[in-house]
């Protein structure tokens, strides 16, 4: 039967099938999305009962990002190979094991091999969904790809406060015990309903002239010998990089400027400013992955990234102006994430628009591991902010490198991509070998 999982078919599957998969991975996105952007409320707790230097703690979250990201290559060979179900069971399983072991840990030793499991289990939960999504909506890419990243973006906003009272109250070893145990019990249910699309169960790709798609399929050990990979990856890292930096650091930087705690009361709601912070951080840094990945599938992916990258370098700009004031942080604070949370819809659309669909899981994880290269930035960020005893050069770094980013897209990545994708033949005409 067409769209059942396993099924051999040449038959186009519904809509609605595709669009159940698609909801399938974003239920999954949004399980782990706390492995990352939770990390920031455990920090100063980890801090005051331990007394460890601050940059020592962050080397967790740095190391959570590298396995999230490097091992992603691999986690997507094995779901191009097998299937998405396998890949991801054993992803939930070890997304709960890290949080249980960060639970239990009392030493820094414990804390990096807490996160380190759980940024393996999370890589193969990103990496399996955003590449089917890829798969399942060829014609949607940009779309689909954000509406999954949305699910990790935004994922968290739900918790936010659920998880800085379970600390208050309960100390943040129940908060990492609970919480883990519960997402990646729902990630194995959820893992058990994935599919991966058959040949003739999808429509063509994307027929807007302004989305260069090619017709050949680049396999992952080609994809690194292209120049334009490399471009991609660094830009990538460039805009990455700040994005991470503020998604480790926001309760610091808003601790240090000694505005985390003051009531802010915007749009009807009163909040403290890192509270109200960090949740409308994560819906807009949800919403921008749909919302520009649907702007890419029109006006072309590198048009969108000029428009995006250069918003963020100016947010961070203002913020670094006029983030000590509580209200500005939080409208600042947001404006950055909405315009760098774009990243994970736009990268992996352009990335298989270039080198084609049968490998997407694949070639989107080799890209996805820029993301890891970007964090090792991170614990830098801090050592410069002690150095210099404030955030100001990190902030102003940050959005240099945005801005830089953007100049690229537009004027290198646009026009030296149209014409790898038209060398190779676009979609609809001759399919390469």
């Amino acid at each position: 039967m067409a769209g059942t999982p396993g099924a051999v078919s040449d038959q186009r599957v519904s809509d609605g099938f595709r669009w159940r998969q698609l909801a399938i991975g974003v239920v999954c996105m949004v399980m782990i999305a706390n492995l990352q952007y939770g990390w920031t409320f455990f920090v100063p707790d980890i801090q005051h009962k331990f007394g460890w230097d601050r940059s020592a703690i962050q080397w967790a979250f740095t190391l959570f990002v590298l396995f999230e990201t490097w091992l992603v290559p691999v986690e997507a060979w094995f779901v191009d190979k097998y299937g998405p179900q396998r890949v991801v069971i054993l992803s939930g399983i070890l997304c709960a094991l890290g949080w249980v072991i960060n639970s239990y840990a009392d030493s820094l030793g414990m804390f990096y091999l807490g996160q380190i499991l759980a940024g393996i289990g999370a890589g193969g939960v990103y990496g399996t969904c955003v590449g089917n999504a890829l798969k399942w909506f060829p014609d949607k890419r940009g779309l689909a790809a954000g509406i999954t990243a949305a699910g990790f973006g935004a994922g968290a906003a739900l918790t936010v406060a659920p998880i800085q009272w379970m600390i208050g109250t309960h100390g943040f070893q129940s908060a990492f015990f609970y919480f883990g145990l519960g997402q990646g019990i729902i990630v194995v249910i959820f893992a058990l309903l994935m599919a991966s699309p058959k040949p003739g169960q999808v429509p063509a790709g994307n027929t807007n002239q302004n989305v260069i798609q090619t017709s050949r399929n680049y396999a992952p050990t080609e994809v690194l010998r292209q120049p334009i990979f490399w471009l991609m990856y660094a830009m990538f890292v460039m805009v990455g990089a700040g994005g991470l930096m503020a998604t480790a650091n926001l309760k610091p930087i808003a601790a240090d400027w000694g505005i985390d705690n003051v009531p802010v009361s915007l749009m009807g709601l009163s909040m403290t400013a890192i509270t109200f912070a960090a949740t409308l951080d994560r819906v807009l840094n949800g919403l921008t992955r749909p919302f520009f990945g649907w702007v890419s599938d029109r006006i072309g992916r590198e048009n969108t990234m000029f428009v995006a990258f250069g918003l963020e370098g100016l947010g961070i700009y203002l913020l670094h102006i006029w983030g000590h004031d509580p209200v500005w942080f939080v409208i600042l604070s947001g404006c950055v994430f909405f315009a760098w949370g774009e990243i994970y819809s736009l990268f992996p659309s352009t990335c298989t628009d270039t080198f084609g669909s049968k490998f997407a899981a694949t070639n989107a994880g080799l890209l996805y591991t820029a993301k890891g290269t970007a964090a090792l930035i991170v614990p830098f960020a801090n050592t410069l902010q002690q150095q210099t005893g404030s955030w100001d050069m990190v902030l102003m770094i940050a959005a240099a490198a945005n801005v830089v980013a953007s100049v690229l897209a537009i004027g290198v990545l646009k026009p030296w991509r149209a014409g790898v994708v038209r060398q190779n033949g676009l979609q609809g005409d001759r399919v390469l070998a």
